[in-house]
């Protein structure tokens, strides 16, 4: 836990980035992206993770003022410059808690959406027996974020060629060259609310942690090297207003 708050406290000149976005809007992305305009759709009202020891499981939730999933991106046609909504859970919890080996910074849960792609080759999240082609259906990944003033948003997904050999990404890795992986875990979208369930093995049996909730913009980019694979372009939303990650998990009971 020490070494996680020390690598939280080594980024937070970016967390203050993205704060501060949040708060003027998304004037100061770069020309060629245009985030997604803002909806209450992606303005966050409230956020819960929740532990079920009986169940051995734990409830990440976000509530929006909108109605959550309620907007998606729309397809430009290529890999380079899709664009990415994301609900984010940032955490406390080290990256090795969920598989990841050689990184360090912020371990986060997402909730994405982006109609270019698919990069959960593993899941079929829209049932129709295709596997690759779902990829506009808000599903679940870890990320591990670090800071990266080439983007408005202060922040990216770090990519594995900073590394080199010691790269060690989850099983379920859909095989980008990012710390991201794709869980399978499934999104529940219920009115102005959704949940992720996640069992508590798939996070080293950890239960408890601090985390914040994000509403974001992100991009894919593939051929200009000033600026990083996945970044943070701009933030709709972040519930403790400085991403101070001040939010602990509580105890629940069902019946």
């Amino acid at each position: 836990m020490k070494r996680v708050s020390r690598v939280i406290a080594s980024v937070m000149i970016g967390l203050l980035g993205v704060a501060w976005l949040a708060g003027a809007g998304v004037s100061g992305q770069t020309p060629e992206v245009e985030p997604i305009a803002q909806t209450p759709d992606l303005i966050l009202t409230d956020a819960s993770v929740t532990h079920y020891a009986h169940l051995g499981i734990l409830v990440f939730e976000q509530r929006v003022e909108g109605i959550a999933g309620g907007t998606v991106p729309e397809a430009v046609g290529s890999l380079d410059g899709a664009p990415v909504l994301s609900y984010a859970f940032p955490t406390t919890l080290a990256p090795e808690a969920v598989g990841f080996q050689g990184v360090e910074g912020i371990l986060a849960l997402v909730v994405t959406s982006h109609p270019d792609f698919d990069d959960t080759p593993l899941w079929d999240e829209d049932l129709d027996g295709d596997t690759g082609n779902d990829g506009i259906v808000y599903h679940t990944h870890w990320v591990v974020l670090g800071p990266d003033e080439r983007v408005p948003g202060g922040l990216s997904v770090i990519h594995t060629h900073d590394n080199g050999a010691a790269n060690v990404l989850p099983p379920t890795a859909p095989g980008m060259p990012m710390y991201m992986d794709s869980p399978g875990f499934s999104v529940q979208l219920d009115g102005d609310a959704f949940r992720v369930i996640v069992p508590v093995d798939r996070v080293s049996n950890q239960t408890e942690f601090n985390f914040d909730a994000v509403t974001c913009y992100l991009q894919v980019n593939t051929s200009d090297e000033s600026r990083p694979m996945l970044g943070i372009y701009a933030v709709y939303s972040v519930l403790s207003g400085d991403l101070s990650l001040p939010y602990t998990v509580i105890d629940g009971e069902i019946g």
